[in-house]
């Protein structure tokens, strides 16, 4: 990397490195739910004048500047080192904003004259530019529950960490966490107390930043600390040229082999995310936006309802474009938090199905509305008594999430927001059972509606097939025999009607075929049957992946079709399609 000459503005210099590859760049403020994506139009690197252009359609643009400044993230989407994506924040930046047609701004920004940030109480916060970076890992509950991250900017007061949205759900602002251990690529470490000052979202890849203030520091944690400060400052300023007198990086920043080793599986799963297709990019989004509505509710007191329905309207337009498409990209939402792939896999199936009985349905929106909302009282139980939901819940625990409607209702309420009765029907009614053996108020036969009655099965079928609490996933086939069996407690007629519409061997199914092939299933005939497939694994080979969409008529290459397996107990990874 080339210094920056003396007359060359270091934040613009930033910016401009990172407009060199594929990037995003985010204008966002606290009291507006939706980040704007913006365009930079013009930058001078000498002077440090930066504009921006967005699309904005609504009334007052002005809300996303605070006194004449504006707040934005900027990220590469691809990076140019194996390490990880490069980002870089900016906050409280000059700025005024001209309305060029009627839903066109121009931002006017003037970048600051350095990189480091002078904090309110008079320390010089660093961040991590041009390739800097320091993993952080979170304790959230005392050897219960740890959460990894990557650091975005030091001082001596605290930290910003960047932590996958999926797992933000167990934090809230003002929360206390017992140990904060940041460790830099060379294998040095610094272990503090701290507490989170505020949490957002960052960027637009399912990201959360954390404002961390560190607490009840020790003699000892001091001195590290100021030294970690002062070489993280010296790395910044010769990445970004600030001082032509610095010649080579600061040892912290040195990656040590076993970085080195876990930089490279970290690049080949940033690789297999990539492959992605639209449609599966499209489902993550709404995966993301759904727990991004959730940090409002939990930390903001705002309902997000915007948020909500564009994911209701997002995935009814996906259905329109290429129903069986958007099934297929449904069974790639596996890594994501149990709830959110329940919440997301159950409404698409929902407005499927409502869909394909009555096309100008009025309900199908808010009834997918509530689907989607239905799981998320689970998250907001986490605390002390159920630090995570990932792990298998002990009785107690699963006494603890049987009130999440209750949970949900009483936090919707405080929000203030009710409900429409198509939309209230599913939050209340989704667990209800036929014999009265459902929650949470144990209702029976006509107390369930349709709409009720259809998603209980769809719910179950759903649950059955996933491995959930350390019981193992169900073939389609053996979760059909299991819902046949429990007619007491589901409608046989719609379960049925389950079956016709998405067959014993669904699309999103991983076959297993004779010839020890393992194939995504893509398409069914009107009989169910596969009629294409992605063929992603040879068993005889099982270090190596495959790519490779064969039709029906080529399915001899890989033999007879043996049955529906569980992707985990073969380690397909996710991306992998």
């Amino acid at each position: 990397m080339a210094p920056a000459r003396r007359s060359e503005n270091p934040s613009a210099q930033v910016i401009r490195s990172l407009l060199k590859h594929e990037h995003e760049l985010s204008v966002y403020a606290k009291n507006a739910i939706y980040a704007l994506t913006a365009q930079v139009a013009e930058l001078d690197v000498e002077s440090g004048h930066l504009v921006l252009e967005v699309e904005y359609s609504g009334k007052d643009i002005d809300r996303y500047f605070n006194d004449g400044r504006l707040n934005f993230d900027i990220e590469t989407l691809e990076p140019a080192e194996p390490d990880e994506r490069e980002a870089y924040s900016l906050s409280n930046v000059v700025a005024r904003s001209v309305k060029t047609d009627s839903t066109t701004y121009r931002l006017d920004c003037q970048l600051p004259d350095s990189v480091f940030v002078k904090e309110y109480r008079g320390a010089i916060r660093i961040p991590f530019i041009l390739g800097m970076y320091a993993r952080a890992s979170l304790e959230v509950y005392p050897h219960e529950l740890i959460i990894d991250g990557r650091v975005r900017d030091l001082s001596v007061g605290g930290c910003k960490v960047d932590i996958p949205i999926a797992d933000s759900i167990a934090l809230a602002v003002g929360q206390n966490l017992p140990g904060i251990t940041l460790e830099f690529p060379n294998g040095e470490r610094l272990f503090v107390e701290g507490c989170v000052r505020h949490m957002r979202p960052f960027g637009n890849h399912g990201q959360v930043a954390l404002g961390i203030e560190f607490l009840n520091l020790a003699t000892a944690q001091s001195e590290s600390l100021f030294h970690f400060v002062n070489e993280t400052e010296r790395e910044a300023a010769y990445r970004s040229g600030v001082n032509n007198k610095l010649t080579t990086h600061s040892r912290l920043f040195i990656a040590s082999t076993k970085e080195k080793q876990t930089l490279r599986r970290e690049e080949q799963e940033r690789r297999q995310r990539e492959r992605q297709s639209p449609m599966q990019r499209g489902v993550m989004e709404i995966a993301h936006q759904l727990q991004v509505a959730l940090m409002y509710m939990k930390n903001r007191d705002l309902f997000p309802e915007e948020i909500l329905y564009d994911c209701a309207d997002t995935l009814l337009y996906l259905l329109g474009q290429d129903r069986k498409a958007l099934l297929y990209a449904l069974a790639f939402l596996r890594d994501e938090p149990e709830w959110v792939r329940h919440a997301v896999q159950v409404a698409a199936q929902l407005g499927d199905m409502m869909l394909i009985r009555d096309v100008h349905s009025i309900h199908v929106r808010e009834a997918m509305l509530g689907a989607l909302m239905h799981t998320m009282g689970k998250p907001l139980l986490i605390g002390q008594e159920l630090p995570s939901l990932k792990a298998n819940a002990t009785p107690r625990q699963k006494e603890i999430l049987r009130t999440h409607v209750a949970t949900l209702r009483d936090q919707l309420q405080s929000l203030g927001w009710t409900p429409s009765p198509t939309c209230l029907d599913i939050l209340d009614n989704a667990n209800e059972r036929l014999d009265g053996s459902g929650y949470p108020s144990g209702k029976r036969g006509d107390q369930l509606s349709e709409r009720v009655r259809l998603i209980s099965v769809i719910k179950i079928v759903n649950k059955l097939v996933h491995e959930r609490n350390g019981t193992a996933s169900r073939t389609p086939l053996s979760a059909y025999r299991w819902v046949n069996d429990a007619a007491e407690s589901f409608d046989k007629t719609i379960l049925v009607e389950y079956i016709q519409c998405y067959g014993l061997y669904p699309i999103g199914s991983l076959a297993k075929f004779s010839g020890g092939f393992l194939a995504w299933i893509m398409d069914i005939n009107g009989k169910g049957m596969p009629t294409r497939v992605h063929v992603v694994k040879n068993l005889a080979f099982s270090n190596t992946n495959i790519d490779n969409i064969l039709s029906n008529k080529d399915f001899f290459q890989i033999g007879k079709l043996e049955g529906i397996v569980d992707p985990v107990d073969y380690d397909i990874p996710i991306g992998t399609t």
